[in-house]
This record gives C-alpha cells, sequence and structure tokens, in this order.
C-alpha cells in the first residue's frame, strides 16, 4: 500500500526542514497557491476526506459551510487537543513530521482565507510545543509563512496555543472559548462555528490528521485520493494500535482491509501475545462501543468487517461500533469487561466540564456503580440501574462527552452482561482475577511505531 501521510516517517533528519524540502516538503504549497481558494475547496470535495477527529463529517463540505462576511477575519484552527484513550496518532505527525502539519495548515489557511491560524495542542504535550515552534520558525524563514508567501500576496500567521489538560477541550467549542482565554465549556449549536467561531467569527476547526491529509490531495489530486480506499471512507486512515497485540503503534491503512487481516497479520499488529484468543476490542478509540471477537470480525450481514467507517458501524450500536478516531484497543481472553468499563468511566468522570447535569451527575454514578460491582459489593439491579443512567445521558448534553461516557457502558452491558452478573454472583473470586489492562488508560499515551 502507498503510504501518503507515513511515507517518509523513517527518513533520518525528516523534522528539519531542510531534509522535508529535500522529499518533497511544501509542493502543496506551491501547486495551491497557483489555485484559487474555491478550486482548493473544490478538491477536498472530490477527495471524500473525512474528518479524522472522530466524528467522520466530510471535510470539504464543512469548509464549504464557512461565512465569508465582508471585512471579517477568519480562522482555521488545528485541534491538535488529542487527549482521547487509546490514542496517539496525532502526537505522532507532530513529534516526528511537524512540517507535515505546517504545510497543510498554510494551504487550509489560503484556501479559507486565514491570515491567522492556530494550533491548539493537549497541555501535556509540551516537548512536541518546542518542536511545532520550531518548525513554524523554520517555515517563516524560508518564505513558507509571514508576509506575502512566496511572493503570492497571501499572508499567513501560525501561533501554538498549550491547553491546560482537560479533554473536554477536545470538543470544537470548548476548544474556541479556550483559545479565546475563557473555560473551556462547550457552547450550544446553534450558531456554528462557521458562523460564529473564534472571536465570533467565521472558523473551521480540523483535527492533525486531517490537516495533514491535504498535502497529499492537492499533490495527487482529490480524485486520485477518492480512488484509495472503499465507498465514502477515501484515503489512507492512521491507526493508533494498542493493548494486548504484539506490535502495538502507528499504522497507515488502506480501508479496504479486514479487521482480521489488521489484528493478526504480521505487516501490522502481529496478533495476540502468548496464542491467547481475541476476546473484545474498541477499535475507534475509548468513546465508541466495544465489540466482542464475534462481532467484531463480522458484520451483521456475515461478511468480513474492514477497517473502514461504514463497516464497522454496520449494523448501528446492537452489532457494531466506530471508526471514531483511530484508537484500535484490544482485549485478550483474560481481560476483565468490568474493571475496564469502570477505568473508562472514571476518565470520563473526572473529564466532564460539569456545565449539564445529566453529564456532571451521571457520569460520577456510573463510576460509583461499577467501582461497587468490580469490588464484590454489587447487586443484580445495579446492571439495571446503569443502562437507566447511560440511557438518559446520551443525546441529553450540550456534547458529545456525555454519549462518550454513556456509549461504553452500555456496549459493555449489551454484550458482556453475563460478566457482569458473574462479579455480582462471585465476588471473592472476582477480586482474585488479574485484570490485564485494568489500567490502561493511564499507560497507552506511549506509542511504538511501526
Amino acid at each position: 500500500m502507498k503510504k501518503l501521510l507515513l511515507a517518509n516517517a523513517n527518513v533520518p533528519g525528516i523534522r528539519t526542514y531542510e531534509v522535508y524540502r529535500r522529499e518533497g516538503g511544501y509542493r502543496s504549497v506551491e501547486k495551491a497557491l497557483k489555485m484559487t481558494p474555491t478550486d482548493i475547496v473544490e478538491e477536498m470535495k472530490k477527495s471524500g476526506l473525512r474528518g479524522r477527529g472522530g466524528a467522520g463529517f466530510p471535510t470539504g463540505m464543512k469548509w464549504s459551510f464557512l461565512a465569508k462576511p465582508e471585512g471579517v477575519a477568519r480562522y482555521l484552527v488545528c485541534n491538535a487537543d488529542e487527549s482521547e484513550p487509546g490514542t496517539f496518532k496525532d502526537r505522532y505527525l507532530m513529534e516526528f513530521i511537524p512540517h507535515l502539519l505546517i504545510e497543510g495548515m498554510v494551504v487550509g489557511s489560503f484556501a479559507l482565507g486565514s491570515n491567522v491560524s492556530y494550533i491548539y495542542i493537549r497541555g501535556e504535550y509540551a516537548w512536541i510545543t518546542d518542536i511545532l515552534e520550531d518548525a513554524i520558525k523554520e517555515a517563516k524563514q524560508n518564505g513558507w509563512l509571514g508576509k506575502n508567501i512566496q511572493g503570492s500576496g497571501f499572508d499567513c500567521e501560525i501561533y501554538v496555543q498549550r491547553g491546560a489538560g482537560a479533554y473536554i477541550c477536545g470538543e470544537e467549542t470548548a476548544l474556541i472559548e479556550s483559545l479565546e482565554g475563557k473555560r473551556g465549556n462547550p457552547r450550544i449549536k446553534p450558531p456554528f462555528p462557521a458562523i460564529k467561531g473564534l472571536y465570533d467569527c467565521p472558523t473551521v476547526v480540523n483535527n492533525v490528521e486531517t490537516i495533514a491529509a491535504i498535502v497529499p490531495i492537492i499533490n495527487e489530486g482529490g480524485e486520485a485520493y477518492s480512488k484509495i480506499g472503499v465507498g465514502r471512507s477515501t484515503g489512507t486512515k492512521l491507526i493508533s494500535a494498542c493493548g494486548n497485540i504484539n506490535k502495538p503503534g502507528i499504522y497507515e491503512i488502506d480501508m479496504t482491509i479486514s479487521v482480521e487481516e489488521f489484528i493478526y497479520s504480521d505487516e501490522y499488529c502481529g496478533g495476540i501475545p502468548n496464542g491467547k484468543r481475541l476476546k473484545a476490542c474498541i477499535p475507534g478509540g475509548s468513546s465508541v462501543p466495544i465489540l466482542p471477537a464475534n462481532l467484531l470480525l463480522t458484520t451483521a450481514k456475515g461478511e468480513k468487517r474492514l477497517m473502514n467507517y461504514e463497516s464497522l458501524s454496520d449494523g448501528g450500536f446492537a452489532t457494531g461500533s466506530m471508526m471514531g478516531s483511530g484508537g484500535f484497543i484490544v482485549y485478550d481472553e483474560d481481560q476483565c469487561i468490568v474493571k475496564n468499563t469502570m477505568t473508562l468511566a472514571r476518565f470520563y468522570h473526572h473529564e466532564s466540564c460539569g456545565q449539564c447535569s445529566p453529564c456532571r451527575e451521571g457520569t460520577g454514578w456510573m463510576e460509583r456503580i461499577l467501582k461497587k460491582i468490580d469490588s464484590g459489593k454489587g447487586e443484580m439491579k445495579d446492571i439495571d440501574l446503569l443502562w437507566d443512567i447511560q440511557r438518559k445521558i446520551e443525546g441529553n448534553t450540550i456534547c458529545p462527552l456525555g454519549d462518550a461516557a454513556a456509549w461504553p457502558v452500555a456496549a459493555a452491558i449489551r454484550h458482556f452482561r453475563d460478566e457482569f452478573e458473574w462479579h455480582i454472583l462471585n465476588p471473592e473470586e472476582c477480586l482474585q482475577r488479574n485484570y490485564g489492562l485494568a489500567h490502561y488508560a493511564d499507560e497507552i499515551h506511549v506509542p511504538v511505531t511501526a
């Protein structure tokens, strides 16, 4: 498979401008500056690129929604607040190929008419902030940023802003609030950022991987990009693979491969250690529903499940899940679903901004019940109570964090209710089990690149 984003990942010195430029860097800027902004947006539409941050909304369409009132500034904001447990692909791009992101930002800024653009980065990525600042400095010294870029008449500055470590700021309106210096609480929509975003001006917020993908789209053409993949899952996708696999790391995939091939082939995850059986997997980051092995490998239609948006969601949440942010977390047969669901519930309780009552109260309630069951003190009625709480959180909050907290609990009960019941019926034995990935949410942010 031809790699588009990681093609030069192993080239020594690729982090520096000299090497990046030598390997073909900034060609897309040269090409874009000879096009009109409208033509660039059309190429993005032709490509079929969908947002790589989780929602999967068509990028070209999102760009076309941007309001263009005369005399009003417009902004492109890169969402680099990568905080979803199980996801670390954006970290890799920024840390090792920073100029790819800067190049995509310049092209995107030109297409959207943004003379000032921002990279809002997760607060814990302090060292990556320095790497990006150095790349921006190099780009500016070589005429790719600043005034009159490459003699085109287009001016653009890019600034990096560190967050304060709040997961909620991965939601685009909370990110905008934080960027403005306010508490990172999500805004009620409408108005959407495309109409009223940063500083009340039209704004587009895109994920790191999404912006990086602009480069090959402009270089190769939107139509050529759309021929990679299948259906509405075009182009390549970065996957952060971790958990009980032999080769954890970042993989760039063609979205025509099957989930089974991705887990077991030596080219990708290399199978499960010690010959253990596959129990389940969270295919798109901690917020998407977990799937047991049988549903993970096969769709509701009896076909092999593929690593793409449509196939992973086949059958809805009853039999499917989501591509999400591409955080692929594998569980072997020894993993405890109750313990791991409790870990996720603890994370979402901690990260709730508290603005909406269902999320503020419900996430804590779910964590306490799961802790009760896991500690051998649960009752059968607790399972139904958990189900009722998650149902009343989902769809009843300003932002999707409520849904993100509810879906893992719902899926765990839907597919592994017998395991919850076992904990309740066997309190002494459950406390002696080896939980393996029990606290993986605190450990999985260290990638091993393939």
